[in-house]
């Protein structure tokens, strides 16, 4: 079985899945090991790895400490062409196609795509957005492009249309690390209703009740990353992870 796969199973047994964000410059390599223990046992359904800029020089053992402490499928969100390991199981292969720079829209995934075939690692053909969230982001800064405004469904919805025609696996739709608000649930929703891919969403989601309003407006998997660098215990986790889940079937009794 695949890892996306795996994701899609999640999706369809827990109603939605919640990954947890992990910037290798801002993880605490002693604490490591016990946070990701805790954030598994809470629920958490996996971990992206990865981030618009990267000083440390310990991604790939970042990588192996936390394949060593979880079950879950660990992905690699990268933020760069530097960001590939095997260690990982998947890799999310971005393409922005929120922006009109070139570079991030078919250079970066040229140089990217032997390397990533030479390692083995399963690439997840990714559309990748980025969302207005009122403030400037490190990505929207890093790419070089313009978010989609918040207020343009529309807009949103012909992006996510052109990625499932061109055969693209998922969405992504993200505001970025610290925003000031979240991608609006209209837009969500109304993706979902015209978009046939799974919507991960991500940034700026700072409750769970947020978090639930996600997936009842469409979301397949909701992502956190400053959120529980601040709160990084076990009932905190636990509260978005059962936000998430939610909306999981019920199962039947005779």
């Amino acid at each position: 079985m695949t890892t996306f796969d795996r994701l899609l199973d999640v999706r369809k047994e827990r109603g939605a899945g919640y990954f947890i964000l992990l910037d290798p410059d801002k993880n605490k390599r002693d604490q490591l090991p016990s946070f990701i223990q805790e954030a598994t046992e809470a629920g958490v359904d996996g971990f992206l790895v990865g981030g618009s800029l990267m000083s440390t020089d310990e991604f790939e053992q970042q990588l192996k400490t936390i394949k060593q402490n979880t079950s879950v499928p660990v992905l690699i969100f990268p933020g760069s062409i530097m960001q590939v390991s095997s260690i990982a199981d998947a890799i999310l292969f971005l393409v922005l196609i929120s922006g009109r720079n070139p570079e991030h829209l078919i250079g970066s995934q040229v140089i990217a795509a032997p390397i990533i075939r030479r390692s083995g690692l399963e690439p997840i053909s990714t559309g990748y957005m980025l969302i207005e969230a009122g403030n400037t982001t490190s990505a929207e800064f890093m790419s070089n492009t313009k978010p989609i405004p918040r207020d343009k469904a529309d807009i949103a919805v012909a992006h996510a249309l052109a990625a499932e025609i061109i055969g693209m696996k998922i969405l992504y739709l993200d505001a970025g690390s610290g925003a000031n608000a979240s991608v609006p649930e209209e837009m969500l929703r109304a993706i979902a209703s015209n978009c046939a891919l799974p919507v991960i969403v991500g940034g700026g989601i700072r409750t769970p009740e947020e978090a639930r309003r996600k997936v009842e407006a469409g979301a397949s998997f909701v992502v956190t990353g400053t959120v529980t660098e601040h709160n990084n215990h076990h009932s905190f986790i636990k509260e978005f992870a059962e936000a998430v889940h939610s909306r999981a079937p019920r199962s039947r009794t005779n």
